[in-house]
């Protein structure tokens, strides 16, 4: 952590007052306005965050820092979670020194093992994740350290030092859950030799003669790190935090947000769809097969999981970026193909058909067939995948809010009375 810790020392303060600087100028120009259908809409569009992490132009996707994630694919988990939090790729020491950290604090308390053991066998995984986490809120550094007392400057290391210890263990906690819940065996122990992402790899168990998996899970943990501040996971994880609550607290109301099936639980939805195609076909279907089954599932008032975006507006570039992947590794997986042919046919489809915002595919539409193609087919522990990675960013999000000196969120709420009154005044 010394690399870390010493580079937030040397750049926080001068950030602070920048803003501070900038806030006292500018802090009464209007960057943001809310119509009746937004207020109704779930906020859409409403520019009322801040976040410095990451953003998402509809017309290039993710962006980490000012890096297009596609620049980020081939760097390691921990760099890009050093990118995240200090606005700077790591150098090679950095980068050993982060490693080594995260290594030295993988350790899971037995304590967190019985009680995820005393759950009902069939508990769903992202229950288990959620509560193991929270299980661990006692080992917080910045709740011990804010109630001895401790300046509004200084809040900002302590919880980096529980974000460092929570990231830690998150691989170990995960994996150790899908080998209890789905009977695979023992828990396998970390191996300190491993990065974060390839000791997950290691520790889930799955089969990886040539390392592919390994590398999957390196590429996976990045594409899903960080997605700008205002996604459900993002947004909740901010809300509780600034409250002060420590990161177990936020992280684990982060990663409820996550595990709704209109966040989270999208790539599995996906992946039924292309089993289903598969099924129906006996294998890959032509084009015109697929076409005319894209249509049905319009038709009969479905959605076709995986295309279409909130934001973006062009090919999501982490699809590309597995896309890329499975080319290399996969071409000759059924799966794969349907994915493959599927991203041919279905945007001119959903041209065709006129209601779609957005035609083209999100990381959704391939992250779960090349999970499905190295064995792990066990739809439900899709979410803790997403989950392990997106607590990257939102782990970053709380130390440079607490960086910041970021207040409590407390936006205004309206009753449907007055927002009518409203609109009837002009």
């Amino acid at each position: 952590m010394a690399k870390l810790k010493e580079k937030l020392a040397q750049t926080v303060p001068g950030l602070r007052n920048d803003i501070k600087s900038f806030v006292k100028e500018h802090g009464k120009k209007v960057i943001s306005e809310v119509t009746v259908a937004q207020a109704y809409g779930g906020m859409r569009g409403v520019r009322a965050l801040v976040c410095d992490t990451s953003v998402v132009p509809p017309d290039k996707g993710l962006i980490i820092r000012g890096i297009p994630i596609g620049e980020l694919k081939d760097k390691l988990p921990e760099a890009v979670f050093y990118l995240l939090v200090t606005g700077e790729l790591p150098d090679d020491e950095a980068l050993n020194d982060l490693k080594k950290e995260f290594q030295s604090r993988a350790n899971v308390p037995d304590y967190v093992w019985k009680a995820l053991e005393a759950l009902p066998k069939d508990a769903h995984p992202m229950v288990m994740f959620s509560l193991g986490i929270l299980a661990m809120e006692g080992e917080s550094v910045f709740r011990k350290r804010y109630t001895e007392g401790i300046k509004k400057e200084e809040y900002w290391e302590p919880i980096l030092e529980d974000c460092l210890n929570l990231l830690a263990k998150l691989p170990n906690l995960a994996a150790g859950i899908y080998r209890m819940r789905f009977n695979k065996g023992p828990r396998i122990e970390p191996d300190p030799k491993l990065d974060w992402a390839g000791n997950f790899a290691h520790m889930l168990g799955i089969d990886d003669p040539s390392g592919e998996f390994a590398n999957l899970m390196r590429l996976y943990m990045v594409l899903h790190s960080d997605h700008e501040g205002g996604n459900v996971s993002a947004h909740t994880c901010h809300c509780v935090g600034s409250a002060l609550s420590d990161p177990y607290y936020a992280v684990s109301a982060g990663l409820n947000g996550l595990a709704g099936p209109l966040h989270g639980l999208a790539n599995q939805e996906c992946l039924r769809w292309v089993i289903m195609v598969k099924e129906k076909f006996g294998g890959v279907p032509t084009e015109e097969q697929l076409r005319q089954f894209a249509w049905d599932t319009l038709n009969s008032g479905q959605v076709i999981p995986g295309y279409g975006h909130a934001v973006l507006r062009v090919t999501d570039p982490r699809f590309t970026a597995f896309h890329e992947f499975g080319l290399r590794v996969c071409k000759d997986d059924v799966l794969f193909q349907i994915v493959d042919k599927t991203f041919q046919v279905v945007p001119d489809v959903l041209k065709e058909h006129g209601k779609a915002k957005d035609p083209w595919p999100n990381v959704d539409a391939h992250s779960g067939c090349l999970l499905y193609h190295f064995g792990l087919t066990e739809f439900e522990y899709y979410t803790v995948l997403f989950g392990v990675s997106r607590a990257l960013g939102m782990c970053a999000q709380l130390i440079v809010s607490r960086a910041m000196g970021e207040p409590i969120e407390r936006p205004k709420s309206s009753t449907t009375e007055w927002i009518k009154q409203k609109v009837a005044q002009g």
